[in-house]
């Protein structure tokens, strides 16, 4: 996992210009585990809607700034390998309908975006940052929380 904590530090400081620690990842995770849950949540309502009994991708609520996010996670990929520490840290909690195998392997590429999402938001959050206290943590999960 060192080298995967390694991997993720550095996404971090070409994603959004920002220092974390091993600390952070901690709560890093689960702010990308409760938002992964609550588009999963979201999409399987509006599977549910169209009479389907699996949730799809085109069922998550992707906002415009989210997908700009994924498509900028693609080519920080490519510099910085992160995929397979998202595939590790990505919970895939029980829903009432199954996951669309698609759907299911396209979990870390969203995860990979709002990772690219809540790197900016620090900045957004407080311009002067470079490592986030908690307080910027805090702040920061509220305002997705407020949005997703």
């Amino acid at each position: 996992m060192v080298v995967a904590i390694d991997k993720l530090e550095r996404f971090f400081r070409r994603a959004g210009a920002i220092d974390v620690d091993k600390s952070d990842l901690g709560r890093y995770e689960a702010f990308v585990n409760r938002k992964l849950h609550d588009l999963l949540i979201r999409g399987e309502a509006t599977a549910k809607a169209n009479g389907r009994d699996i949730v799809q991708r085109i069922d998550l609520p992707v906002t415009k700034g989210l997908q700009e996010c994924l498509h900028h996670f693609e080519a920080l990929a490519a510099e910085v390998p992160v995929r397979p520490a998202l595939e590790e840290i990505v919970a895939r909690p029980p829903l009432d309908l199954a996951y669309d195998v698609e759907l299911e392997a396209w979990l870390p590429e969203l995860a990979g975006g709002l990772s690219v999402a809540i790197a900016r938001s620090f900045r957004i959050v407080d311009p002067e940052v470079k490592n986030p206290s908690t307080e910027h943590w805090e702040r920061t999960f509220q305002l997705f929380d407020l949005l997703l």
